[in-house]
C-alpha cells in the first residue's frame, strides 16, 4: 500500500484535460481526493459540471464547488463580453499574455484550496499549472508556486505550526501530448473533460487556444479526441 494511503490531498478541479490528469495522479500516489471546483462565473461554465462527472469517475471522497464572482471585477475574455481569440498562430499565442487571462485566478484558487486543506488536514494540494502550452500565464510559473508556498507557511496556522501546505504541479514542464499519454497511463476519462473557452453549450468550438492545444496534443500522440467540436 502507498505510504501516502487514506491521506487527504486537494484537487483544483476545473473539469478539463489538465485537472483531470492532475486528480487521476493524485489517486495514483495513493491519496484520498477532495476535488475543489470554482464556479466563477466564466462563460465555459459547463466544466463545473464536468468536473462534478469527474469526481464521481474517479472515486473522489469529496467534491466542493464554491461560487467566486470574478465576472465582477472582470478583466478577461473568460468573465466579461469580450471576444475570445480564434484560431492563432503558436507564434501569436507566445507572444504575449492573453484576454483569457483572469486576474488573481490562480492566486485566488489556489488561496481557497490552501483554506480547505487546512480544514482537511490535507498536507498537499494538486494543481494543473503548465508553462509549456500556455501563453505565458504568470500564474502557472514554477515562481509563483513557489512564493504561494511561502506565504502559506507565513500566513496559516498550519504554516505556523510547521505543518506546511506542498503545491504540487506534476504537469508543470509537460507537452500536452505528454499530459494525454500519462492520462492514459492513467485511464483518465478524458471523454468527460471540457478544455473549450468559447462552448455552443457543451460543445467546443475547437477555435480557441485552449481547443488548439489540445487537438494538437491528441494529434501528437495519434489518438481520436473523444469530445465533439463545432469545427471539425
Amino acid at each position: 500500500m502507498n505510504d501516502h494511503a487514506r491521506q487527504p490531498a486537494v484537487v483544483l478541479a476545473s473539469g478539463g484535460l489538465d485537472s483531470t490528469v492532475v486528480a487521476a495522479v493524485a489517486r495514483r500516489d495513493g491519496y484520498r481526493l477532495f476535488l475543489l471546483t470554482i464556479a466563477y462565473r466564466q462563460r465555459h461554465a459547463v466544466e463545473v459540471e464536468r468536473a462534478g462527472q469527474v469526481a464521481a469517475a474517479l472515486g473522489a471522497s469529496g467534491h466542493l464547488i464554491l461560487d467566486v464572482d470574478l465576472q465582477a471585477i472582470g478583466g478577461s475574455a473568460l468573465t466579461r463580453d469580450i471576444p475570445v481569440p480564434k484560431n492563432r498562430p503558436k507564434a501569436e499565442r507566445e507572444r504575449e499574455i492573453p484576454v483569457t487571462y483572469v486576474p488573481g485566478r490562480n492566486l485566488i484558487f489556489l488561496s481557497l484550496a490552501a483554506a480547505h486543506a487546512e480544514v482537511l488536514g490535507a498536507s498537499v494540494i494538486y494543481f494543473g499549472a503548465n508553462v509549456l502550452d500556455y501563453s505565458g500565464y504568470p500564474d502557472c510559473r514554477p515562481e509563483f508556486i513557489e512564493a504561494f508556498e511561502a506565504v502559506v507557511r507565513a500566513g496559516t496556522k498550519a504554516g505556523i505550526e510547521g505543518r506546511g501546505i506542498e503545491v504540487r504541479a506534476p504537469l508543470l514542464t509537460l507537452t500536452k501530448a505528454e499530459i494525454i499519454r500519462l492520462g492514459m497511463s492513467l485511464d483518465v476519462p478524458f471523454h468527460l473533460t471540457h478544455s473549450c473557452y468559447d462552448p455552443a453549450g457543451a460543445v467546443a468550438c475547437g477555435q480557441c487556444d485552449s481547443c488548439l492545444i489540445r487537438r494538437k496534443g491528441f494529434a501528437d500522440v495519434g489518438v481520436a479526441d473523444p469530445i465533439p467540436y463545432m469545427i471539425p
